[in-house]
């Protein structure tokens, strides 16, 4: 059957071979995509204290992730509720967060048992705040949100989208086509199955990142093309519609494979600007308080860009008044600025905020 937008595509096709998605071009890119990858892979398991990334990567991530889904929220809003998920945070800081305890969780199932359909449900789950079944209902459609026109119709009733799912898992793990590539055409079948009633962007973004994992590509989940794919939207959009009119699968991976380099080329820079940083940081901060001497406590400055006076009892082992004057010591010098919060001191790392938040161009 010929596809037509408005009708469900219950005959999507599963992904081609090897040697259709394995164009030259593609495996040419393919190669600058992995090396690049490798090298970030290689940059973050050296670095001395790679929580900078595990804590910080992610909830930048959530927050891109979520802007594709118009869901806004500020960086300052997100680290300030990082550690608690209050009600006192906004819906949608709520929402951003629970896009990286999704990650985490979905990293950790990936770990112990692979990367499957139900690990894809248990994310989406996690992101919406609810259990997230295979969609049931009839009458999905997908529109143009500028001119209500109708796109795309993904397949309809459960039995065949849990069938369509099943031959994704099965392409996911298939090893005759270069992971990469594997990654690209993985998502794109993810979209078109679009199996949960929400949440579907998100939960694909969360599984690019952990194929990668699968694949031993990368040992710490900190690659997110989401970014990339805010500043290459329309692309990202046409390219996705493209692969189903017109089965041009060369453009889309390729689209996929400079996002991988360029972004992996671009957290490389930030791990750079990271260890600059905290070499000029500590050498300030010891200047200014003796316990900026202390290797934890500068440790935990850059964890994540605030930090709390309890953090700094629990994790040195000090008295709250040696935490106090610690922290404070350090805001009075312009180092750490000291902001309340309710009935809480919260104290940022300003330069480390900003060097977290700052774009970053998107070069090879």
């Amino acid at each position: 059957m010929t596809w037509v937008p408005e009708k469900p595509y219950n005959t999507l096709p599963p992904p081609p071979s090897a040697d259709i998605l394995e164009t030259k071009g593609v495996l040419r890119a393919s190669i600058g995509a992995s090396t690049a990858l490798a090298k970030l892979d290689q940059a973050a398991v050296s670095m001395r204290n790679p929580t900078v990334l595990i804590n910080s990567i992610p909830v930048l991530e959530a927050q891109a992730s979520s802007e594709i889904e118009n869901i806004v929220t500020t960086t300052d809003e997100l680290f300030r509720h990082i550690d608690n998920e209050s009600a006192a945070a906004d819906p949608a800081t709520r929402e951003t967060l629970r896009y990286r305890t999704a990650l985490r969780v979905g990293f950790s199932l990936t770990q112990d048992r692979g990367l499957t359909a139900s690990t894809a449900s248990a994310v989406c789950s996690i992101i919406k705040g609810r259990e997230m079944k295979v969609r049931a209902d009839p009458g999905t459609r997908i529109a143009n949100p500028g001119t209500g026109e109708v796109i795309y119709s993904p397949p309809e009733g459960r039995d065949l989208i849990m069938d369509k799912l099943s031959g994704w898992e099965r392409f996911v793990h298939n090893n005759k086509v270069d992971p990469l590539v594997r990654m690209a055409a993985a998502h794109y079948q993810f979209q078109a199955i679009h199996p949960f009633s929400d949440g579907n962007g998100r939960t694909g973004r969360i599984l690019n990142v952990l194929m990668l994992v699968e694949a031993n590509l990368l040992r710490m989940p900190i690659l997110y093309l989401s970014r990339y794919i805010i500043d290459t939207k329309n692309d990202y959009y046409q390219l996705l519609l493209a692969v189903t009119a017109q089965e041009a699968w060369e453009e889309w991976v390729l689209y996929v494979l400079r996002g991988i380099e360029t972004t992996s080329l671009m957290t490389l820079r930030k791990i750079d600007a990271i260890h600059t940083l905290q070499a000029d940081f500590g050498h300030r901060s010891r200047a200014i308080s003796k316990g900026a001497a202390h290797s934890e406590f500068q440790s935990l400055l850059f964890e994540q860009p605030y930090c709390r006076i309890n953090t700094v009892i629990e994790r040195c082992d000090v008295s709250r008044p040696t935490a106090t004057s610690w922290l404070s010591s350090l805001a009075e010098a312009g180092l750490l600025r000291d902001i309340k919060v309710g009935r809480d001191r919260l104290f940022i790392n300003r330069e480390f905020l900003e060097l977290l938040t700052r774009a970053e161009p998107l070069e090879t």
